[in-house]
């Protein structure tokens, strides 16, 4: 789908050209989207960002302030709460050993994944390299630094299973 600049310019959304949407999409104010693909009748929040090789599916809520970055997956029907916040390496540095400032290069990304129908609350942060079970709830505030069995619910500083779901 292609923007107009004048759509762009009075909607305060940065859509790039390598953006894959699908149909029905709503984004709103003050996103950035670049290199990801979103699917058909997912909403997406102000103040976004989901950066270069993010996939989010269909009928996906991904509410305000949220940060997406590279090496994520969003299955479909997933729910993302306000402010949620995606980490992606496991050892951040701004520097090498030599002072230099780090390149894409110079680190790997590390995958998480969030599976059909998982609701993620506001506030949460999940670490690098999780797996989000399907249909598991992460509840708000939450650091996620193991993976989250199917059909659970998580909640705590660190992330520790509540109960099952029935």
């Amino acid at each position: 789908m292609n923007f107009t600049e004048e759509y762009l310019r009075t909607n305060f959304i940065r859509i790039s050209e390598d953006v894959k949407l699908g149909d029905n999409v709503r984004i709103f104010g003050f996103a950035n989207l670049y290199g990801c693909d979103v699917g058909d009748d997912t909403k997406i929040g102000a103040f976004v960002e989901v950066q270069k090789g993010v996939k989010i599916g269909k009928r996906c809520k991904i509410s305000s302030h949220t940060f997406i970055c590279e090496g994520v997956t969003i299955e479909d029907e997933v729910f993302i709460g306000h402010n949620v916040t995606f980490i992606n390496d496991l050892y951040p540095r701004a520097t090498n050993g030599d002072g230099s400032l780090q390149t894409e290069l110079d680190w790997k990304v590390t995958p998480t994944l969030i599976k059909k129908g998982a609701s993620v609350g506001s506030s949460a942060t999940i670490l690098a390299g999780v797996t989000i079970g399907e249909g598991a709830i992460v509840g708000a505030g939450a650091v996620v630094t193991k993976h989250v069995s199917p059909h659970t619910i998580v909640a705590g500083v660190p992330a520790k299973m509540i109960r099952k779901l029935t």
